[in-house]
């Protein structure tokens, strides 16, 4: 059951780094207004959600690839504040979807960090 919950996040994070691609405008209105390069940002973003994916699905680097995701989810907590922030005062009815994505964030960071632990998933 451990690999399957490594592999799922792996594969969570190689969708999501995907999408970044696919989607970029989905991404860009949640930014931050404040970042500069927001396209580009949008692009870095998908391609570090990419390799981090792909580094802690091997065991070798998943050490390392946990970490890094766990500094990317840090780097991009600011774009989910800016969603929760726009979509109240757009008064968008997905307002709660939003605001459930703060608290998945840190869920999101301890199920990283399981794997920066030896023998978790080995």
């Amino acid at each position: 059951m451990k690999h399957f919950f490594l592999y799922l996040m792996s594969a969570f994070f190689v969708f999501t780094g995907v999408m970044h691609f696919l989607k970029p405008r989905i991404f860009l209105g949640i930014m931050p207004k404040f970042l500069p390069f927001p396209l580009q940002l949008v692009y870095i973003s998908g391609a570090c959600e990419l390799l981090f994916a792909i580094l802690l699905a091997i065991p070798a680097t998943r050490y390392w690839g946990a970490w890094l995701i766990i500094l990317l989810l840090v780097a991009v907590f600011p774009a989910n504040i800016q969603m929760a922030i726009s979509f109240y005062r757009q008064q968008n009815p997905y307002l709660w979807l939003a605001l459930l994505r703060l608290p998945l964030q840190f869920v999101l960071i301890w199920w990283a960090w399981l794997y920066t632990r030896p023998n978790i998933a080995d």
